[in-house]
């Protein structure tokens, strides 16, 4: 049963200037895009802002971290190591892993995310009612801890597993053997694609006992590496043998500081956002819609009062208005001479069917005779 979270109660530290804003933003250019481009494009884009929200809804407090990687890589044994649990004890055999296994630090919320991720009732385990033995700065509170199946299995259902619930990690941990660190079935369908996602991806180098000890920097170096070529320099390397406990407490220490920041979910869902408004900003444009500048206004007015004659009718006016006062003011005798003539549009030489008078509203305010 999903734990209710407080009203008014704020479930991301400074979401609500941050990731909140982000999905708004991508959530209006989802609905101003719509019919404009299509909808298979589009719809990435919903379906997270609907997960997104749903994750905003659930608990901050726990930070979702999934071990992915190929079969014999060690996953299963890397999970038993970090939990103090054998999967066996809580009546989970299989020889490779199949479905996704869940553990979780902390009951209050998780079973919430756990629901929210789909995890089966039986294959969710408590660490609640273990004793921890760890160090303060390796405990593991608030971890929601996920096993994925493996990404190599022969099973249609095993991948669709590992693409669904890896969207919904927090943290992604790839766990690579020595035989197959630089296997491009992992490297190109998963970590190269997620480049974007190193703020929120470890790599861990497992069975590192298998290689000799004067040669396990190199090999780490190697990894790290393959990685800088895939776009990603800084993700965190550990060598860790799950079978030995080396490097496992150094792997505690960095989930441990993951959670405690409580950033993962934040950062994960802002890559999210910045990589599905990056294909809609690639496909509809990102240019400022254009704009008729103030000189270009004055242009566009000018061009349409010369279209209109309006220059022609002023000049014919002020021409026709000089004789009238000349007429007026003038001696007798030439203002009498001057009065031949038509004064009407005749005298503006506008035709006809045109007279100055058409420059106000009907009846002429002035009451002329045009």
């Amino acid at each position: 049963m999903t734990t209710p979270v407080p009203s008014g109660a704020p479930v991301f530290s400074g979401s609500g200037s941050d990731v909140s804003r982000r999905l708004d933003g991508l959530t209006n250019a989802v609905t101003a895009a719509r019919g404009r481009i299509d909808d298979e494009i589009l719809a990435p884009a919903e379906m997270l802002s609907e997960r997104a929200t749903e994750r905003l809804t659930l608990s901050g407090e726990h930070t979702i971290v999934a071990l992915a990687g190929a079969t014999g890589s060690g996953k299963s044994s890397l999970f038993n190591s970090l939990t103090d649990l054998e999967l066996a004890g809580v009546g989970v055999r299989r020889p490779t892993t199949s479905w996704a296994l869940a553990c979780a630090w902390g009951p209050d919320g998780a079973q919430g995310l756990l629901e929210w991720m789909g995890i089966p009732a039986r294959h969710q385990v408590s660490r609640m009612s273990m004793l921890d033995r760890s160090a303060e700065d390796t405990k593991l509170d608030g971890l929601v801890l996920l096993d994925l199946p493996d990404h190599d299995s022969t099973e249609v259902s095993h991948h669709v597993e590992m693409d669904r619930l890896v969207t919904h990690a927090d943290l992604l941990v790839w766990v690579l053997d020595p035989q197959k660190y630089a296997d491009a079935a992992i490297h190109d369908r998963y970590i190269r694609p997620m480049a974007s996602y190193s703020d929120v991806t470890l790599v861990v180098l497992n069975q590192i006992d298998r290689i000799p000890f004067e040669q396990r920097d190199r090999a780490l170096a190697d990894v790290r590496r393959i990685l800088a070529d895939e776009g990603l320099p800084d993700v965190p390397v550990i060598g860790v043998s799950a079978t030995r406990g080396d490097g496992v407490d150094d792997l505690k220490r960095e989930l441990a500081a993951r959670i405690r920041a409580k950033s993962s979910a934040k950062a994960r869902l802002t890559s999210d956002i910045a990589a599905a408004a990056a294909v809609i900003e690639q496909v509809g444009g990102s240019s400022e819609a254009p704009g008729i500048s103030e000189a270009a206004r004055r242009t566009l007015d000018d061009a349409l009062v010369d279209s209109a004659g309006v220059p022609q009718i002023v000049e014919a006016i002020e021409s026709s208005t000089r004789r009238r006062a000349a007429l007026a003011t003038g001696w007798p005798v030439l203002r009498w001479l001057g009065r031949g003539g038509d004064e009407s549009s005749d005298e503006l030489a506008l035709g006809g069917d045109l007279s100055p008078c058409l420059l106000y509203s009907s009846p002429c305010p002035r009451d002329c005779r045009w």
